[in-house]
């Protein structure tokens, strides 16, 4: 397992470390299965909104009671090595429960970022991270760019064979 690759309490000391050098930590979070150009866009428009990005991810367990028993694709670790591998993002954690409210209560980002189909007042963590004088921000979505999109282009692709 990537080091880079821990539970929430692990993230704690480090990221009250790189609070105290003045460092602004951003976190976002999703399922991030079969990643693709729309994450990829995502989260380099995260990263640039401050020092540090963390990405919280939902277990296998959560993907499925949220989006059905046949997600998540990729499983759990293997979402985090391929997120690991993208210059732009810095550290992943995970969470089981159905939000990351646990997650961002426990880090405390400066940062809260999710995808421009959330409306701010929609964003699980908003008020937590406003309340703490942090910044919540949306980004646009790269338009036709998803896992769902992805999976049927492949299912329509190869019905034939």
């Amino acid at each position: 397992m990537n080091r880079n690759f821990l539970r929430a309490d692990e993230l704690v000391p480090i990221v009250k470390d790189h609070k105290s050098q003045n460092r602004k930590i951003v976190f976002t979070n999703g399922v991030f299965d079969l990643i693709h150009l729309g994450h990829v866009t995502y989260l380099l428009k995260a990263k640039s909104l401050g020092d540090i990005l963390i990405v919280g991810i939902n277990t296998d367990s959560s993907v499925q009671r949220i989006k059905g028993p046949l997600k998540p694709i990729i499983p759990l670790e293997e979402r985090a090595e391929m997120l690991l591998a993208l210059s732009c993002v810095d550290y992943v954690s995970f969470f089981d429960e159905d939000t990351p409210l646990k997650i961002i209560q426990c880090l405390q980002p400066d940062i809260l970022v999710k995808g421009g189909d959330w409306t701010v007042d929609k964003i699980v963590g908003a008020d937590l991270v406003k309340g703490w004088g942090g910044e919540v921000h949306t980004i646009t979505i790269v338009e036709g760019r998803s896992t769902t999109n992805l999976i049927q282009l492949i299912r329509d692709r190869y019905a034939h064979c």
